[in-house]
């Protein structure tokens, strides 16, 4: 009885993949046409000896550099959890780090000869805000991820986030820029030294990277400028309103009071009872 190409494959440590990605390419034909042959005749297996289907890494570093290669080994899956090697997955890798080195070089002469210190950081914009929230609130989850979980994945997912923000970026405030760009590079030589290096030196600065301290956490930069307060009408949850942390009882007093939204269980009655539990809840009781 004739083998099935599955059951060929099979027997000698072989998958659809292994060979006929090479003759796609070569021809030139869409890789997406292999997904389907794998569904049908056999995926591929995950690295192991024993399948002869273990990745030369000097090949993957020849082609993608050994940064892109170090980044998608410790971003597909924490290190206790065997994952599947994937073409896609190191050319992604490849892509983020192409994504940040064209973000740097872009501000890299602007934020060259900047410099700051805390004090610049006073009185920012809404945009400038947010930017240095979500640095700091990078370097807190990537120093935990590493130090106490040993996450890798989502240290490095987290400094995704990070330039995926730095890019929406609207604001031109160049202190700002350079703290997050500085700290962006520290962060990324972790796990990606060489391209770190080259980028820190692009914008300035002189040495090594890992000669540097680890970055500091801003707690002031994490802290709430505004809190949402439930309003408690009469024992039950009316709405939400938005005000500063420093806003007093009497300052959401005169919100509500004068607030549309509550008006149709307040207008009209008599106030009998305010508590205010700050920045937790705003409750009261008319009659």
């Amino acid at each position: 009885m004739a083998k099935s190409l599955k059951e060929f494959l099979e027997e000698n440590f072989l998958t659809v993949n292994d060979n006929a990605k090479l003759l796609f390419e070569k021809l030139n034909l869409p890789l997406e046409i292999l997904e389907e042959l794998e569904e049908k005749y056999g995926k591929s297996d995950k690295m192991s000896k024993s399948k002869h289907n273990i990745v030369d890494p000097d090949e993957m570093i020849q082609k993608y550099g050994a940064d892109t290669v170090r980044l998608y080994v410790l971003f597909a899956a924490p290190p206790e959890v065997n994952f599947r090697w994937t073409t896609t997955g190191v050319e992604g890798a490849n892509r983020f780090l192409n994504r940040v080195w064209n973000l740097v070089i872009n501000y890299a002469d602007e934020i060259k000869d900047v410099s700051y210190s805390k004090e610049d950081f006073k009185n920012l914009s809404e945009d400038d805000k947010k930017l240095r929230k979500k640095l700091h609130q990078t370097i807190k989850k990537v120093q935990t991820d590493i130090t106490k979980n040993y996450q890798f994945n989502t240290a490095i997912s987290s400094i995704m986030e990070l330039v995926n923000e730095l890019r929406n970026y609207k604001g031109n405030n160049k202190k700002v820029l350079k703290e997050a760009i500085e700290n962006l590079i520290l962060l990324l030589s972790l796990f990606t030294p060489f391209i770190a290096d080259t980028l820190w030196r692009e914008i300035g600065k002189e040495g090594y990277t890992i000669n540097q301290p680890f970055p500091e956490v801003d707690e002031d930069a994490l802290k709430e400028d505004t809190v949402e307060i439930p309003i408690q009408i009469n024992g039950k949850v009316r709405g939400k309103i938005k005000v500063s942390v420093d806003a007093t009882e009497e300052d959401i007093k005169n919100l509500v009071l004068s607030s549309e939204q509550f008006k149709k269980w307040i207008e009209g009655k008599e106030i009998k009872h305010i508590k205010y539990v700050k920045n937790r809840i705003f409750t009261i009781a008319v009659a």
